[in-house]
């Protein structure tokens, strides 16, 4: 994907991740920590989980298209790095949102799973959903440097 609408992809796509990976990390911790919102915004989450994964390589690959149009400047090279991650951070979301709807599933057929395997699923949640939003951050912090920068400097 390279353009949509004549604008740079990767300029609008980028937004959708970067509110997208965090809201998405939030809701999957949510659900794991509180049954009640398991039950209301388990599927939200899992549907948010699967959009946010498939949008972000897409988004990466805009970039680099993107990167490529600009004459590949160093002033984005952090920025192409760290972008280049995401996927590796976003994935892993997949894990917790996959665990949850399994115990979501299990509570339904009043089979509830034990109290140690929602723990366990809430401090995965924590952890691939820190990582995914401390990621996104890094990645948007360096973007917008380098976007600043290049405005600034120019």
């Amino acid at each position: 994907m390279s353009t949509i609408n004549g604008l740079p992809a990767h300029v609008l796509l980028v937004h959708a991740v970067v509110i997208l990976v965090p809201l998405t990390a939030g809701l999957l911790i949510l659900c794991a920590v509180w049954p009640a919102a398991r039950t209301r915004l388990i599927w939200l989450a899992v549907v948010l989980t699967v959009l946010v994964t498939v949008l972000t390589p897409i988004t990466v690959d805009a970039g680099e298209w993107f990167q490529r149009q600009l004459g590949m400047p160093p002033l984005l090279d952090e920025h192409a790095r760290l972008g280049k991650q995401m996927p590796y951070f976003v994935a892993p979301l997949l894990v917790p949102a996959a665990l949850l709807a399994f115990v979501q599933l299990r509570s339904r057929r009043e089979r509830p799973v034990g109290k140690a395997l929602v723990v366990v699923i809430a401090v995965i949640a924590l952890a691939a959903g820190g990582a995914a939003t401390w990621q996104t951050f890094r990645a948007g912090d360096s973007g917008a440097h380098a976007v600043w920068n290049g405005v600034v400097n120019h």
